[in-house]
């Protein structure tokens, strides 16, 4: 259609530089070709992501990101998640650089709408759910080296794939008709220069210890990716296979300066835990059996063994010993094979397999304020303490009440040791029926074993036990008393006598079976020449989940747990017809290039949640050769998973502020009443130094299924032979959202507004504490929230100069600007904005990259990474107040490709050359480490470098 136009030159331009807004798979984009052969081979019928439907053009009426395997390794990520994160469409999720909360898989999250949201698929197909704490694919059994191409679909796909797609679809196109052995060996590390003046001062008010200076090359990392492929049975079979190895090493947060202290939740000071090592401790007498609140006590045990009032110096600084990139250890394996025993009968396998292990470490565990009940004469205290005791509470005092915070330093960091193992298989086959039907029939099974060690968090029996509390068993033979009230007084023996560890494993699995025809029919639109296609099938899906949490999680029995882990089993199957219709409108007429509009239908039937219907139509219009509008409507549906309706209701932890907790609180009196706080409470309740606070959160099995409407309005151009580009609007809407109100949002929406919707879910200890003992906490359960809105634009655009300098030179720019990110829930729009419940996606985010290709043996390529500003609109970070948010941030890297010989090239390359710090924020908004961590660049200059071997 294209093959002597502009749009067509246009192609070979994007198949060159990985594309902008087009679209490709199976054989169109066979990397040995020449630019020709892919422009003509634009004529053959392949399938695009976002339809079954077989085109003969490369663009389709939704707009697709294509990322090639070219910038894969330009890169120089090997961990997926990485690379996916640096577009402008994407925000970070779960990364490697989480500790605390780690769940050990890495999951996309598009637009910011939400993991579970984003539907994954390898060559087209789904990817099964990831472990035992997410329900979201894991892209770390997608090996980076085997990545042809990463085609990224925005708007709903329900009506082709099901559930799932609703802020749109990232397919992995794998490289399945290799020819030939690669192998390809890399290292990478990162470096940087500590230089924080600003954090330095604090640490030195602090008398804390941080790096100064050149860091050297740390956060290690190696890969070794074989690739075999090759045809058999006289050129009928093709089989492709390959092996990968992956080790990262660990970084902990004392190698930066800006993250060798907690900052507190203003950003203004090293804030750290009060669970310190030298003990700070609520004491209370025990009057009629009730801990007296009236009477209560905050001393801190000074070293000389007297108790004084608790003035806020005493905190431990836990963030040297926590991770900031957890190591990894990863082995994928796995191959696809094809077999034309004739044109209608071509039989196809996939199948991988990928081992991945990571350890999350975080601070020491301590006592936590766990409570426990003391006698007086307990042998813990000493005689002086006694008498401070008695001289507070009164002669008579006979029992005292505890919250003891005692940090474990002699007994090391707590570990949370994940391992994953996922299992994929697609066996089918496809052919044609006749010249213009084909049908295409496969089954997939995926299964992921899953389980976590936590190891070194105390055991809370042993330690009452150990501490002489009333009603725990007596500390005899074999039992170590936890001299925690003596300077000095506990051994690493008795820390580690204190330890436990809790187990948990998990299972899910997926079984797909899908059928469909698709070919062209015997009949014509009136102003057509061209026939109208379609596509009629079925599908089958189970999921089934599964985790069994051992007695000490179920209990939250380990201190540092923030409550307990129930086991969780559940699942659901889904019965579905689906069907496309593509009808070609118009051709060859004035200001009618051709014209084709596009329906899609599915009937689904969940166990779970009954019937629904998605559907979708598209109209795309070339205006002429050169311009094309495109526009579509899409209805996707996202039914609820294992987790959002079967996790058992429990007590855990969420991050943020208590804005009723301090000597001054951020609200009023009257504000504050409503969530709980009495007047003699207002300014004396404690806040978390950590910025830890409880909540309740849990499944529903009575949730609605979320129901979306997706517009995307594009305008797709090539004005010259050497520029292309397109502009999409997008817009997503919806209905029924599954997700909680969020527990920071409760407290602050009770507070303001007093309504019991929000009130009735606060409760407060009898101290006011939302942290103290299990007590205080917030409910914040899985419900059907209400509404959401996103809106945004999408700017592509590739533009190459030949003959410059002896070489060539492409330029592409991929953008995406931010105009509503709206959530009833929150009542906020989150465009260019960061706050407790806003993740602080930039309203504009581009990457501009400049390739220049010599004549000869290298390629240097630039690319600028930017980040615009954000505001921010609360009054408890002062780091982001006089900022006005986060800054406009800037990344420049560079890396260079050597093709040494036929058989050999090099690439040597450094993201983030300038070594530029990520943004710096307080407590309530960090994720970790005092930033963003995963979103901007965390850890400085990233220095890669690989060697790649062609047979």
């Amino acid at each position: 259609m294209y093959k002597n136009s502009k749009m067509a030159k246009s192609i070979r331009l994007a198949l060159m530089f990985g594309g902008a807004s087009l679209a490709m798979s199976g054989t169109a984009a066979a990397q040995a070709q020449s630019d020709d052969e892919q422009a003509e081979e634009a004529q053959e019928r392949i399938t695009v992501t976002g339809s079954r439907i077989k085109r003969t053009d490369y663009e389709s009426s939704s707009p697709v990101q294509i990322t090639s395997s070219e910038e894969i390794k330009a890169s120089g990520f090997t961990r997926i998640e990485d690379l996916m994160n640096s577009l402008p469409q994407v925000e970070a999720a779960q990364t490697s650089y989480i500790a605390n909360g780690a769940s050990g898989v890495a999951t996309l999250d598009l637009r910011g709408i939400g993991t579970n949201r984003t539907l994954v698929l390898m060559n087209g197909r789904r990817l099964q759910p990831g472990g035992v704490y997410s329900q979201a694919p894991d892209v770390n059994q997608v090996p980076a080296a085997l990545v042809e191409r990463v085609e990224v679909l925005t708007g709903g796909g329900s009506a082709t794939y099901g559930a799932d797609a609703v802020s749109g679809v990232v397919n992995f196109v794998m490289k399945d008709d290799f020819q030939g052995v690669e192998l390809n060996v890399g290292a990478s590390g990162y470096q940087h220069n500590n230089n924080n003046e600003y954090i330095q001062g604090l640490m030195d008010d602090r008398n804390f210890d941080y790096p100064n200076g050149g860091s050297g090359i740390s956060g290690k990392s190696y890969n070794i990716d074989l690739t075999m492929g090759g045809t058999f049975a006289g050129g009928k079979g093709h089989a492709t296979a390959y092996a990968t190895w992956r080790q990262i090493n660990e970084m902990r947060q004392e190698t930066r300066d800006y993250s060798s202290c907690a900052l507190n939740a203003a950003g203004t000071a090293c804030g750290g835990s009060s669970t310190a090592p030298l003990p700070n401790t609520y004491f209370a007498p025990i009057v009629n059996g009730e801990y007296d609140f009236d009477q209560e006590v905050f001393w801190s045990l000074n070293p000389d063994g007297s108790f004084s009032p608790y003035d806020g110096s005493n905190v431990y600084n836990y963030a040297p010993v926590n991770h900031f990139m957890r190591p990894d250890t990863r082995y994928t394996m796995g191959a696809f094979v094809n077999y034309d025993v004739s044109d209608s009968f071509r039989p196809y396998m996939e199948v991988s397999y990928m081992h991945d292990r990571t350890a999350a470490q975080i601070a020491e565990s301590g006592t936590f304020y766990a409570y426990n009940v003391l006698t007086i004469d307990n042998p813990l205290f000493s005689d002086a303490q006694r008498q401070q005791f008695r001289d507070q509470f009164g002669p008579d005092v006979d029992e005292i009440g505890t919250y003891i915070g005692k940090r474990n330093v002699e007994g090391g960091p707590r570990m949370n040791n994940l391992e994953h193992n996922a299992f994929r298989i697609v066996a089918g086959a496809e052919g044609y029926i006749n010249a213009n039907w084909s049908y295409d029939v496969s089954f997939q099974y995926g299964s992921t074993s899953s389980s976590t060690a936590y190891v070194n968090d105390f055991y809370l029996p042993y330690v009452s036990q150990a501490l002489g509390a009333e009603g725990a068993d007596a500390c005899g033979d074999g039992c170590t008393p936890y001299e925690v009230f003596t300077p000095g007084g506990v051994t690493g023996a008795a820390a580690d006598a204190l330890g436990g560890v809790a187990i948990m494993t998990g299972t899910t699995s997926q079984r797909i079976v899908n059928a469909y025809l698709t070919g062209e029919m015997d009949a014509t639109f009136p102003t057509s020449d061209l026939p109208v296609a379609a596509v009629i099938g079925v599908e089958s899906r189970e999921i089934d989940f599964e985790r069994i949490a051992d007695t000490i999680y179920q209990e939250g029995a380990l201190a540092g747990q923030g409550g307990p882990t129930n086991s969780l089993a559940g699942g659901y199957n889904v019965k579905e017809i689906f069907s496309e219709l593509s009808v070609p409108v118009a051709e060859g007429r004035d200001g009618i290039d051709s014209m084709t509009v596009d329906f899609g239908l599915r009937f689904s039937d969940y166990s779970s949640s009954g019937k629904e219907t998605t559907y979708k139509v598209a109209l795309d219009y070339n205006i002429t050769a050169d311009w094309k509008l495109r526009a579509s409507y899409n209805r996707a549906v996202r039914a609820p998973n294992v987790a959002e309706l079967f996790a058992v209701t429990s007590i855990g932890l969420w991050g943020g502020t208590d804005p009723c907790a301090g000597d001054t609180p951020e609200l009023s009196a009257a504000q504050c009443a409503n969530t709980g706080v009495s007047a003699s409470q207002y300014g004396n309740i404690d806040a978390n130094p950590a910025s830890q606070y409880n909540g309740i959160f849990g499944g529903n099995v009575n949730l609605d299924p979320e129901v979306a409407d997706t517009y995307t309005v594009g305008v797709v151009a090539a004005p010259t032979d050497n520029l292309n580009f397109t502009v999409d609007y997008w817009a997503i809407d919806i209905e029924d959202v599954i997700g909680t109100v969020g527990a920071s949002n409760t407290l602050r929406q009770c507070a303001i507004t007093g309504q019991a919707q929000y009130c009735d879910n606060v409760n407060r200890a009898p101290s006011g504490s939302l942290w103290r003992g299990n007590e205080g906490y917030v409910v914040a359960t899985n419900v059907n929230v209400g509404e959401e809105t996103y809106r945004g634009v999408d700017l592509n655009a590739n533009y190459i100069m030949e003959d410059v300098l002896g070489g060539t030179i492409t330029a592409r720019m991929n953008g995406s600007y931010y105009l509503e990110k709206y959530a009833d829930s929150t009542g906020q729009d989150c465009a260019g904005l960061v706050n407790s419940v806003c993740f602080p996606q930039p309203d504009w985010r581009h990457s501009l990259t400049m390739t220049y290709s010599s004549d000869s043996f290298w390629t240097a390529q630039a690319k600028w990474r930017y980040f615009g500003d954000v505001g921010y609109d609360e009054e408890v970070d002062n780091l982001l107040i006089a900022d006005g948010g986060i800054k406009a941030q800037s990344y420049l890297d560079i890396v260079t490709t050597f093709d040494l010989n036929e058989n050999t090239s090099l690439l040597f390359g450094v993201n983030n050359i300038l070594d530029k710090e990520p943004p710096m924020v307080g407590g309530s908004i960090s994720t970790n480490a005092n930033t963003i961590a995963g979103f901007y660049d965390t850890l400085g200059r990233y220095i890669h470098a690989n060697v790649t071997f062609r047979f």
